[in-house]
């Protein structure tokens, strides 16, 4: 199979250890595994993934492209194991193979990454990413696995600077980055290239319910259950739930119907899950997420739900041009990856609209803000920001 030209200079750049960065629908899996063949091969080759894409034979369908595969002796290049991110404990103890870690799953310091500096030490390997980190935080297992630092305690001594007497860990700003900036310039393998696709990217002006807003905001009432507001998490959820549910949001999707037979609608709450299935009086309409798995639909209209973080990665869409965000993700990441379903090197369309609904309450705006400078919105900051909790 004959790799394209981004693909063919991100394989001649890579090297053990290296995170192989491109948007979504770029061709990551094939450069990589092009790269396994050139570099690897015969190594026995394991690949750890989110679960929708282990099951859904992606990664099958790619190998075989290259002739590679599961069984042992049926090809010249090692055995092809594929596995989830959920199962890497599994493979702790694997020496001198090769490992491809797909879609970037290492932040924190929890079971995933102490495995997954374990491999490290043991196996060449490479990661796959559409999205690199959202902070300098978010590198540092890949540096330590790089010999960069050795722990954690390291890197946040030399490069962090958290603000004190707050209740929660906030980083007040970073130091040597001009040092973290050459480290990850050094790791990161980028696979631009002439998209034939352009992103018609709209906002969709919708209403919510003052008063109610407020009721909520400046009397920390419930009152969807008729009592005093808790604590700081329930009022974000109070808060996104009176936004989220507005009959504008209905309104303006029907509206898009007309003009948009097939979308793709991404959500977040069970509760907007309920409002959208009403949409089935109208047309077609399909799910995707932890009570659902299903197809998109064949009709020639329909509505495909599709909730972020069951769904932002690891499927794609080449039926439709339309993507709706009924509500807002807190993550940059998901939102980056939830637009790139539709946007892929095999798509029909070169015009691709997406339609962000949003109001002008204040937490609509703070996400939306958030998200425009690819960051996660986070709940705790905003409150000790916004204090006043005062609609403009």
């Amino acid at each position: 199979m004959e790799l394209m030209p981004h693909q063919k200079k991100a394989v001649d750049q890579l090297s053990n250890g290296k995170i192989l960065y491109g948007g979504v629908g770029t061709g990551k899996s094939l450069t990589a595994l092009a790269y396994y063949l050139k570099a690897e091969s015969p190594k026995d080759i394991y690949i750890i993934t989110t679960a929708k894409k282990r099951d859904s034979l992606e990664w099958e369908r790619d190998a075989a492209k290259l002739g590679i595969g599961p069984r042992v002796g049926a090809t010249v290049a090692g055995r092809l194991i594929i596995d989830s991110w959920n199962n890497i404990g599994k493979y702790i103890g694997i020496e001198d193979a090769f490992f491809i870690f797909d879609e970037q799953r290492l932040v924190g310091s929890g079971a995933w990454v102490k495995s997954f500096l374990k491999i490290a030490k043991s196996n060449a390997w490479i990661l796959l990413t559409a999205t690199p980190g959202d902070t300098w935080l978010d590198y540092i297992p890949v540096f330590i696995a790089n010999g960069l630092y050795k722990n954690a305690t390291q890197f946040k001594r030399e490069h962090v600077i958290y603000a004190h007497f707050v209740s929660f860990p906030k980083v007040l700003r970073y130091i040597g980055e001009g040092t973290l900036e050459k480290y990850r310039n050094m790791l990161l393998v980028e696979m631009p290239y002439i998209k034939h696709t352009t992103r018609n990217m709209q906002n969709v002006l919708v209403t919510y319910d003052q008063q109610n807003y407020n009721k909520v905001i400046n009397d920390r009432w419930n009152i969807y259950e008729e009592r005093p507001i808790k604590d700081v998490s329930e009022l974000f959820r109070t808060m996104r739930k009176l936004v989220n549910s507005d009959q504008s949001r209905v309104d303006a999707l029907t509206d898009l119907l007309k003009k948009h037979p097939k979308i793709i609608v991404f959500y977040n709450f069970d509760y907007e899950l309920e409002i959208l299935r009403t949409f089935h009086w109208i047309t077609k309409v399909a799910e995707w997420n932890g009570h659902k798995k299903e197809p998109i639909p064949e009709n020639d209209s329909w509505i495909y739900l599709v909730q972020y973080i069951a769904g932002a990665e690891g499927w794609n869409c080449i039926e439709t041009d339309c993507m709706v965000f009924w509500s807002l993700s807190y993550s940059w990441k998901n939102f980056e990856q939830a637009q790139g379903r539709i946007d892929r090197l095999n798509s029909p369309f070169k015009e691709l609209y997406y339609y962000t609904f949003t109001s002008n309450s204040q937490i609509d705006k703070a996400v939306k803000k958030a998200l425009g400078d690819k960051k996660i919105f986070n709940e705790g900051q905003f409150f000790s920001d916004e204090m006043r909790f005062v609609d403009i």
